[in-house]
């Protein structure tokens, strides 16, 4: 009898973190093709096939949900852009492999972080993981000296940014491949310079 009584309540648990997570992946796809302004609770609780109550029940309001959902794709993120320290040309196809697949919806959600707290909040966190990916990927390259390092790691942010992605990618129209190259250059560049004085 318990037996049954501990499979019921663990099936019913799985279907209840089944039911949550359908939820926040409706509220983030619908994010990347909608402003947050248009889109409704019952937009989002008929991607996910429930109910608009099922939809407040598990998250309390339509802001709350749009923070887990942002959570949720940052945790995501940061584990789909693990690259190992010093390898450049791996981390940098990481990087423009993410873009392809994300690019746009940060560059959707930049557009909007003034308007809403929860798109903020999960930008600030994103621009926060991009300059610590950048430290951990390059740290090996760049030089001990305070302001050498964070001089180096400030720029290859920049060289790295989803905005230089979308230059070349979407403005220019360059290719993958192209645009991965470029990307590659900036970054060369500024640890070529980083390495010279490291070495001095």
């Amino acid at each position: 009898m318990k037996t049954k009584r501990t499979y019921t309540m663990t099936a019913r648990a799985a279907a209840t973190e089944e039911t949550r997570r359908r939820i926040i992946g409706a509220a983030f796809d619908l994010q990347t093709e909608r402003l947050t302004a248009d889109i409704s609770l019952e937009d989002i609780a008929a991607r996910a096939g429930v109910t608009v109550q099922t939809v407040l029940r598990r998250f309390g309001s339509k802001a709350e949900l749009f923070t887990a959902s942002l959570e949720q794709i940052n945790s995501d993120i940061a584990e789909e852009r693990r690259a190992p320290a010093g390898d450049v040309p791996t981390a940098i196809r990481v990087l423009v492999d993410h873009y392809e697949k994300h690019g746009d919806f940060a560059l959707l959600m930049l557009a909007q972080e003034n308007a809403y707290a929860h798109v903020r909040q999960m930008s600030d966190a994103g621009k926060q993981m991009h300059r610590g990916w950048v430290t951990e990927v390059f740290g090996p390259l760049l030089p001990t000296r305070t302001t050498d390092h964070d001089e180096a790691v400030d720029l290859l942010v920049v060289a790295t940014d989803v905005y230089t992605w979308k230059l070349m990618r979407r403005d220019r129209g360059l290719s993958r491949a192209q645009t991965e190259h470029r990307i590659t250059t900036l970054v060369s560049a500024v640890l070529t310079t980083a390495t010279q004085r490291k070495d001095n």
